[in-house]
């Protein structure tokens, strides 16, 4: 549309909340139903990613109840060992330790430790109620990061979710809006074919 020179176009903003002879009910229903998916779509991000975080965060409060820190005796040396790199990239190589399980029995198994240690230096290594090795809980900043993310993750999938369905919604009132033009148009068009005509 060519414009004259002079003459702005005029973004009318909101222009579905207000009275005019344009507005169908259709436009102010979507004008509701954005409103309303908006609101939901943060209402819901902000309780499920709170809830989320509270759930990491008692989950990895309870794992921390049911680990014992427990000091084991490396039984070889780590130095010529080459073993791979572990998955949070600190560097260590696993090696053969040896511990005294809360019942008084000597165990053996594998724990990641510092690659140039020798035989018969002392490690911290975890272990569970049944006196198995596990990993380390998480604590402090790295428990703190895992909360905090997976609330964001639910906060954002749930709160985006909303908004995807609010915008099928928003769609499908788009296309019933030009069924309804185009039913219109079919019943205006005649006469008006035979005014330009005529």
């Amino acid at each position: 549309m060519a414009r004259t020179q002079g003459t702005r176009l005029r973004r009318v903003r909101l222009w579905r909340w207000r009275r005019n002879p344009l507005r169908r009910r259709s436009d102010l229903v979507e004008a509701w139903l954005v409103l309303a998916a908006l609101v939901l779509a943060l209402l819901l991000g902000v309780f499920s990613g709170l809830t989320a975080a509270a759930a990491v965060d008692g989950s990895l409060a309870e794992r921390r109840e049911r680990t014992t820190p427990v000091t084991a005796v490396l039984a070889e040396d780590a130095a010529g060992l080459s073993a791979p790199v572990t998955e949070n990239g600190d560097g260590g190589v696993w090696a053969r330790v040896r511990w005294t399980a809360s019942d008084g029995t000597d165990r053996t198994g594998r724990a990641e430790v510092d690659p140039g240690s020798r035989a018969g230096t002392k490690v911290t290594v975890w272990t569970d109620p049944a006196g198995r090795l596990v990993s380390a809980p998480p604590e402090g900043a790295e428990a703190r990061f895992q909360s905090v993310m997976a609330g964001t993750t639910v906060a954002v999938a749930s709160g985006g979710l909303v908004l995807l369905g609010g915008r099928l919604v928003r769609a499908r009132l788009h296309l019933r809006r030009l069924a309804e033009w185009e039913e219109e148009w079919r019943r205006v068009e005649p006469s008006w074919r035979r005014r330009m005509t005529g």
